[in-house]
């Protein structure tokens, strides 16, 4: 782990789909840490009180901004409402499932950074492994 991990954050506004008629509004935070190089952390601010959080694969969400992936808890597919270019996921869970919207450029955006702090291939580096491993066999 590094002393001074790069966090890459961005509040922003999600829609809950409850119906093709209706949404509501979910503040969010995307979260990376480049400590936890192959993890998005999303954290819903819902009216419990009680913040939900969700991570999952950043590859999944990059790939989800450009066409349908992912399978059992989380997919993420490219899609259009009123016009505008949206990120759909699909979150699953004992609890329940949600359907959730995001501005496609703000995601992006966050993406990108992400990518620029970590570029893809690079993450396995940002976990400290070789150096913990080298420490475990010097005599």
């Amino acid at each position: 782990m590094h002393p001074n991990p790069t966090v890459v954050e961005r509040e922003l506004e999600l829609m809950l789909v409850l119906s093709p008629e209706r949404a509501i509004p979910v503040p969010a935070r995307l979260a990376y840490y480049a400590d936890d190089p192959y993890a998005v952390h999303v954290t819903f601010h819902i009216d419990s009180g009680h913040p939900v959080h969700w991570t999952f694969a950043r590859d999944l969400l990059v790939e989800g901004v450009f066409r349908p992936c992912g399978h059992g808890d989380v997919r993420v597919w490219p899609s259009k409402a009123d016009g505008r270019s949206v990120v759909l996921m699909a979150l699953s869970s004992p609890d329940g499932d949600a359907l959730l919207e995001a501005p496609s450029a703000q995601v992006s955006a966050w993406l990108e950074r992400t990518l620029r702090a970590v570029p893809p291939g690079t993450e396995r580096g940002q976990l400290g492994l070789d150096d913990g491993l080298a420490e475990l066999l010097t005599p």
